[in-house]
């Protein structure tokens, strides 16, 4: 009778987002085979599973590379491990894409390894305003990528989407609380999805198109409310928002 082992192996850590078609653009320009990348993988990184079906594997998406993987096909390449991600959407995976380690990230950011560890792993973020403007600094992170990262972004949409279906004078603050920018800047934004918002379900209405079609449209704006927030904010919203 076959016993199951008293320590299981941990699942292992998805890798970042990666981006295939780049990794096969700089094998190409400088001249290697999947064969010699894979060489070099075995030879200089210790990946002794790396061979030439993996590497081709991974640059047509149907394998993705592990965080380790991925640093060691960088190394191979002569890049940075950011040139092979797509757009990151975690923090580890801007971590990743910045080549830094959670030590680094930590000690920048004034938090102890753990409480990073514990962020970058799902959980909370914890960090006070400094910290977070440190974080952002740290990893370069846009506005919009630092809401994402520190769990806040669902918070956001909630406000946005009680904004634009009442009164938005009352949501200012709150949005504000969440995304540092501009008063009046913020204050239009919240103003514009909420005229545009209201002007698209009384013209739905007018339409005929009836309350199932009124209900579908507006959950279909309220679902993509985060971006329409980002873009009607403009590039004022998006870079340094803590900068002093």
């Amino acid at each position: 009778m076959h016993r199951p082992s008293p320590h299981p192996s941990p699942p292992p850590v998805p890798g970042p987002p990666f981006d295939g078609l780049a990794a096969r653009r700089l094998r190409a320009a400088l001249g290697m085979g999947p064969d010699h990348v894979a060489h070099g993988l075995r030879v200089s990184y210790g990946l002794a599973h790396a061979t030439p079906d993996l590497v081709m594997a991974w640059e047509r998406g149907a394998l993705t590379p592990g965080s380790s993987e991925l640093t060691a096909l960088a190394g191979v390449l002569w890049c940075s491990p950011g040139e092979l991600i797509g757009r990151p959407r975690t923090l580890r995976e801007h971590r990743v894409a910045r080549s830094l380690a959670p030590e680094d990230v930590a000690r920048a950011a004034g938090l102890p390894l753990a409480a990073y560890l514990r962020a970058e792993e799902g959980g909370p973020w914890r960090g006070t305003e400094r910290q977070t403007a440190a974080l952002a600094g740290v990893l370069a992170l846009s506005l919009p990528d630092l809401v994402a990262v520190t769990g806040r972004e669902e918070q956001l949409a909630e406000l946005l989407r009680r904004a634009v279906q009442s009164r938005w004078q009352a949501y200012v603050r709150p949005v504000a609380r969440i995304v540092p920018l501009d008063r009046r800047v913020l204050e239009d934004t919240l103003q514009d999805l909420h005229q545009d918002y209201q002007g698209h379900m009384a013209a739905t209405l007018s339409w005929g198109g009836g309350t199932a079609d009124s209900s579908a449209a507006g959950r279909a704006y309220l679902d993509g409310i985060v971006a329409t927030f980002w873009s009607t904010a403009g590039a004022e919203g998006a870079p340094d928002p803590y900068e002093a």
